[in-house]
């Protein structure tokens, strides 16, 4: 598709559908505990796409002492030498294997886990083929790029017995677990509003202009673009510029922040194992409803990094959550400070001094890498991951369609709505 004008929401969707027409066994290697342990009881660990995300997840992973990553697959020459350079140095070795190709990752009979962290397009087609490798998975979020996908990636692995975690790590980060605790505990009253920030949604499908395409071993276009439709090279695109790009983001970048926060609205709400009924858009966000009568705001931000506008408490940071109930509210952000309108709760809140960032993946992974030896579910195992996605998913799809929609939870079908149905999954192409 050449450069265009920009369509409507309307022509945009039309043009975009018209293009679509058991038991496991645990490895010897993950039974030691978190103490020193010998290098046979350690986890070993496979890295799928390392880029700057990636590179902060794997860097908490290294100083963990039982687990070892031991490969990195990567289809950017550049960026799986630097990766084998970070963990070399660490481990004062030169051991860390590099592929091309991921699926020579996959293949390897000695690793136990893998970490996901390429671009969106990515995450299900690759955590699905691990987890059918018999691997344990932790992925990025958007775990999936549409509702079908994140619906077959839970499938999947329920169905092979393996440990996943969504890489929404504020499940783990201590001022949105005490937020959510003390939702659970009545302390705000019955809980009636929850407001999840979200990126201002955006539909873009022009093209970059074309330039020469590399050699596969410098980048590896095809499987870089993978299961997304095919397009000229343009190196913006390995860089990071195909944020907000249709084909390659999820719900027209609602989830950015969405998996993050609706998730934890989810959460507080009790609601991990369902999902909101009712979705209906309007140009400041997209008004949800649940079951038992619980409102979830997805609020649309239109600078998420600058002023958060009368809705939000700027100083708490990005990904900010607020919980509304009858008898007061909270907020909580990823300055790790919280703000409660309740004068009696302030004295309960997280110290200062001990408080820790939405970004840090510490605890989460610990919680991964436990559960993998354990193989007890995680904080974000795939069920959670999937109402939670899905609930963002038909928010984005109602906001696209500007529209309301009512979702089926069970069948996860929009009541009388062909359009919004055919929306829930996307044309793969053979990238094989």
């Amino acid at each position: 598709m050449p450069n265009t004008p920009h369509a409507t929401r309307r022509e945009f969707l039309q043009i975009a559908m018209a293009t679509a027409a058991m038991p496991y066994i645990v490895p010897a290697s993950v039974l030691g505990g978190a103490r020193a342990v010998a290098p046979s009881e350690k986890i070993t660990l496979g890295v799928i796409g390392i880029g700057p995300r990636c590179t902060y997840d794997l860097q908490a992973m290294l100083q963990l002492p039982d687990v070892k990553c031991v490969a990195i697959a990567d289809v950017q020459a550049s960026r799986r030498d630097a990766g084998k350079a970070l963990v070399d140095k660490h481990y004062g070795n030169a051991d860390c294997r590099l592929y091309r190709d991921f699926r020579e990752l996959l293949a390897r009979s000695d690793i136990d886990a893998v970490l996901v962290a390429t671009g969106d397009r990515w995450h299900a087609p690759a955590s699905i083929l691990a987890a059918e490798a018999g691997k344990d998975v932790y992925s990025e979020k958007p775990c999936g790029l549409t509702i079908e996908l994140c619906q077959q990636l839970a499938v999947t692995v329920q169905a092979k017995g393996r440990i996943f975690q969504a890489g929404t790590q504020r499940r783990s980060v201590p001022n949105f677990q005490q937020a959510v605790q003390l939702a659970h505990a009545g302390r705000l009253g019955k809980l009636r509003t929850l407001y999840a920030s979200v990126y201002t949604p955006l539909l873009e499908n022009s093209w970059l202009p074309g330039e020469p395409t590399p050699s596969p071993d410098v980048v590896d276009w095809n499987l870089w673009l993978g299961p997304a439709p095919w397009r000229p090279y343009n190196r913006k695109y390995v860089e990071g510029q195909w944020r907000g790009q249709y084909d390659f983001d999820s719900g027209a970048r609602l989830l950015d922040w969405g998996a993050h926060t609706v998730d934890l609205c989810q959460w507080a709400n009790q609601s991990d194992h369902a999902m909101p009924l009712s979705y209906e858009p309007s140009d400041k966000g997209v008004t949800c409803r649940y079951e038992n009568g619980v409102v979830l705001i997805l609020d649309f931000l239109a600078e998420p990094f600058g002023n958060r506008g009368p809705n939000w408490i700027t100083r708490l940071g990005t990904c900010p959550v607020r919980f509304v109930g009858d008898e007061g509210w909270l907020e909580t952000g990823d300055s790790g400070e919280t703000e409660v309108s309740v004068a009696a709760l302030r004295s309960q809140l997280q110290d200062a001094a001990k408080r820790v960032t939405g970004l840090d993946v510490s605890a989460h992974a610990r919680n991964f890498f436990d559960c993998v030896k354990s193989r007890q579910p995680t904080v974000a195992n795939a069920d959670v991951m999937r109402n939670s996605h899905i609930a963002c998913h038909a928010a984005a799809l109602s906001w696209m369609l500007q529209r309301p929609l009512t979702l089926d939870p069970v069948q996860c079908e929009f009541a009388g709505d062909d359009e919004a149905n055919r929306l829930k999954s996307r044309p793969a192409r053979d990238w094989t």
